[in-house]
């Protein structure tokens, strides 16, 4: 196959992943009173015209004002924010005929395709495109929580890129633009589709996040196959703990850095995001099982995560 042959299949794929999203972007004016105080961008994620954005960009509106790709204006309202993780759905007045499918981030890969569409520089239905740089990255959310399992990509994102969707070349969602590092080009983060998921859940339900903790910080990593073999293991993955909160429930537990967590109860866990699942939800806070491998051992440590407010 020729460069050019190559050239047109890479265009391809990119013009039809943006003919399928695009028409489920939006652009979301924020003001206080009278005054604009910023914007961003957001996605229609339900056929009911509910849009996940960033909870930086609407968290603290007194009016939100959403321009639709068809050109009609319409006013939203806050559902739910959860500034741990950064995301916020809003609810659309108007009727909607176009929405995102959130696909599965557990299968991306380094180096795919990823296009990212938003509103930089308040320029709508902007669209960019690189490829998955690194997976599995942390980043700190504006309140102060780390956020994990985050995607590395090198799509050109700006200041209103904030909670567009990154999608790949099948035109899914594989996850949420919310960062940028300035001034360093092509280092862009996104949170991933199924922690967006999960959140854009519970907001839509509760409107917000009923979540347990227990005072660590995770990276996923590989196991190797004889480590699974040995300790039988249900999984090859699992949570390597890099930060434990001195007085939290882990480090009470006996949890030490560089801890691999393989369970929580009687569930598996080969990811943060199977973390953050088991510890969202009002029946988190319980008396449990912390499953880890210190070395040569696998230990099981009694910890009882703490309810958050």
């Amino acid at each position: 196959m020729s460069d050019s042959d190559l050239l047109d299949t890479y265009s391809s794929a990119v013009t039809a992943a943006v003919r399928r999203i695009r028409p489920a972007v939006v652009h979301i004016s924020v003001s206080h009173g009278s005054k604009p105080a910023g914007s961003g961008s957001g996605f229609v994620i339900t056929p009911d015209g509910y849009v996940l954005t960033n909870s930086h960009v609407v968290s603290k509106a007194g009016a939100l004002v959403v321009s639709l790709p068809d050109g009609r204006e319409t006013s939203a309202t806050l559902v739910g924010d959860d500034p741990d993780s950064d995301l916020a759905v809003v609810r659309l007045a108007a009727p909607v005929d176009d929405w995102c499918v959130l696909g599965d981030s557990k299968g991306v890969e380094v180096g795919q395709i990823a296009i990212a569409i938003g509103s930089p520089y308040g320029f709508q239905h902007t669209v960019t495109s690189g490829i998955v740089s690194a997976l599995g990255r942390s980043m700190r959310s504006q309140a102060g929580r780390l956020i994990d399992d985050v995607i590395q990509t090198d799509a050109a994102l700006n200041p209103g890129n904030s909670g567009g969707p990154l999608v790949d070349s099948r035109g899914e969602v594989i996850g949420v633009n919310t960062a940028v590092i300035l001034p360093a080009q092509g280092i862009c983060f996104a949170i991933g589709a199924n922690t967006a998921r999960l959140i854009a859940g519970w907001l839509i339900t509760e409107g917000r996040v009923p979540r347990a903790r227990i005072g660590v910080g995770g990276q996923n990593v590989p196991i190797s196959r004889r480590y699974v073999r040995h300790f039988d293991l249900a999984r090859e993955s699992g949570v390597r703990a890099t930060q434990v909160e001195r007085g939290g429930p882990a480090h009470k537990a006996g949890l030490q850095e560089g801890d691999l967590i393989i369970g929580l109860g009687e569930e598996a866990i080969a990811g943060v995001d199977d973390l953050h699942r088991l510890l969202t939800g009002h029946e988190a806070v319980r008396d449990t099982v912390l499953k880890v491998i210190r070395r040569t051992e696998r230990l099981d440590l009694a910890i009882r995560p703490e309810g958050r407010r």
